[in-house]
């Protein structure tokens, strides 16, 4: 393929996908604190908290692969929009069950499924379409603003949500409805390059499979992916937030979007200097060691009683977590071509996406058997051995020295 940058690709692409991801996130963002909270409200139990992640898990689990399979046959733009037009609609759903089911829970995890399955399908279509509107050696600092953009979201929409919610839940929603249509406008205008799909007798299934081949044959795709699997996995203290703020830390509704927003904040914090000085060298060893540094941040945050001690750890949590994410989110978008970016988007959905819903049904679970403090401190000991294992098990990730060792050409 030839393509000519100054035509194919604009610059204002770029910033409509980053402001299109910002909206949507805050949207994500401030719609969970009203649903944690409701929710912990009516039941007042670590498990029905568990029970929030499980019900987005379950569908994310059955549509992610089929979505990345449709990604790569159809237009990224188009089925991006269509699932932030059901992610609106499940936000009016919160909101009318804010005004006429307001102390039911079960209607809501009903309503949480449907969000599951419209995340399944905007996860693989808006993760592989970055490769497409900027030039090939403009991608990975692209990354690193993108994932700023998205970190500044991810900040400012807990804090949003508390305050909020202090006026009552139909303020949250209504917002949120705003904010995922606003989402599916702006990436139905996006242009960059297209990609034309090979016409294949293949079967929807036969694609699927194929696109878990290419991941299983890429040791360092699949061991940075499934390395985030387990350290999201165990370490989602992020779940039990509400716990903290209501019964360890006594902070309340404004406080818990002040700890909700902590990780992001160290997360931008992390995006930023990345923009401006990415890194170069030892980009393996580099990622197994932050993730042990996010295991550690886990265990501080598990044993603290302190508010301020608690954001600071919840600050380190989120920017080892955004070294973690740049990297892999690099190794993979430049080792994977075109053919196979839904495909291999989807997988990286399913392994730590769904993982994040997984990761706080496992936190609410463990919380429910042992105690909310023994259920954190046992999921970062939990990631701190994952890392010593996989540093046996996937030697050639350990072993990546620069981000150009892994890329594939345009």
């Amino acid at each position: 393929m030839s393509d000519n940058s100054s035509t194919i690709y604009r610059s204002r692409d770029l910033y409509l996908f980053v402001t299109s991801r910002f909206i949507a996130t805050l949207a994500i963002q401030v719609q969970s604190v009203a649903i944690g909270w409701q929710i912990y409200d009516m039941e007042r139990t670590p498990l029905a908290l568990g029970l929030v992640g499980l019900c987005q898990f379950l569908p994310m689990f059955l549509l992610t692969l089929p979505a990345g399979d449709i990604t790569d046959r159809f237009n990224q733009r188009r089925v991006y929009s269509l699932a932030a037009a059901l992610q609106a609609g499940c936000s009016a759903l919160f909101l009318g069950l804010s005004i006429f089911l307001p102390h039911t829970a079960w209607p809501f995890y009903a309503v949480l499924v449907l969000f599951g399955a419209a995340r399944g399908f905007a996860g693989p279509s808006g993760g592989s379409l970055l490769p497409f509107l900027v030039p090939p050696e403009r991608l990975t600092k692209s990354l690193a603003f993108s994932s700023s953009v998205f970190t500044a979201a991810v900040i400012s929409g807990p804090a949003l949500g508390g305050f909020l919610y202090v006026l009552g839940p139909s303020h949250v929603y209504s917002i949120c409805i705003a904010g995922f249509v606003g989402a599916a406008l702006i990436v139905s205008r996006l242009g960059g390059r297209r990609f034309t799909p090979e016409a294949t007798e293949a079967s929807r299934y036969e694609r699927v499979a194929e696109g878990v081949r290419f991941v299983r044959s890429r040791p360092v795709v699949l061991g940075a992916i499934s390395l985030d699997l387990f350290a999201v996995l165990l370490g989602g203290a992020t779940a039990l937030l509400p716990v903290y703020a209501r019964d360890i830390l006594h902070v309340g509704p404004q406080g818990l979007g002040i700890l909700r927003s902590a990780p992001a904040v160290g997360s931008f914090t992390s995006a930023f200097l990345l923009t401006h000085r990415p890194i170069r060298r030892h980009v393996g060893a580099k990622m197994f060691a932050v993730v042990a540094l996010f295991g550690a941040a886990t265990i501080v945050f598990g044993l603290s009683t302190n508010f301020y001690l608690s954001l600071a750890a919840l600050f380190a949590l989120g920017s080892t977590d955004m070294v973690s994410v740049f990297v892999r989110s690099s190794l993979i978008q430049l080792s994977t071509p075109d053919a196979m970016r839904g495909r291999v988007s989807a997988v990286n959905m399913l392994f730590i996406g769904a993982s994040n819903e997984l990761g706080e049904f496992e936190s609410g679970l463990t919380a429910a058997w042992f105690g909310t403090v023994p259920a954190v401190v046992l999921g970062g000991l939990g990631t701190l051995a994952v890392v010593a294992l996989w540093m046996k098990l996937f030697p050639p990730l350990r072993k990546v020295d620069r981000f150009s060792d892994v890329t594939v050409p345009v």
